[in-house]
């Protein structure tokens, strides 16, 4: 089993700066069909929500969430780079953008594997 990546993020403007552990390094990215995602197209991969560690930038960091609000996604106030995000799917999880991590080139990356966010496991009626 792997041990991971350690990373270090930033957006465009270099406001915001985070470090993160990616469990699977980069070889879960993956991009997401949901209402926001798919309009956001950014690649993101899997990281420990406790590793996230915000070192410069909380002041410049923005929140979108809707539906649910378990699903917490952060920008840049002054680029408008989306980070990272929490996960929906796993809130002891994060995505975070695949573009800010440091030294990552994503068209590497291509083809990126899609993930059903418009058919979430919490959408769906308990019971018969």
């Amino acid at each position: 089993m792997s041990e991971g990546l350690d990373i270090k993020v930033s957006c465009h403007c270099g406001a915001v700066h985070l470090t993160a552990h990616l469990p699977f390094g980069l070889s879960d990215a993956a991009r997401c069909t949901c209402s926001f995602c798919n309009r956001r197209q950014a690649a993101a991969v899997t990281a420990d929500a406790a590793s996230v560690k915000l070192v410069k930038g909380a002041e410049n960091l923005t929140l979108y969430t809707w539906g649910t609000h378990t699903a917490q996604h952060y920008f840049c106030k002054t680029c408008g780079i989306y980070t990272h995000h929490r996960r929906r799917s796993d809130p002891l999880q994060c995505g975070i953008n695949l573009g800010c991590i440091e030294g990552v080139k994503t068209c590497e990356h291509e083809p990126v594997r899609w993930t059903d966010g418009v058919n979430h496991p919490s959408d769906r009626t308990q019971g018969g």
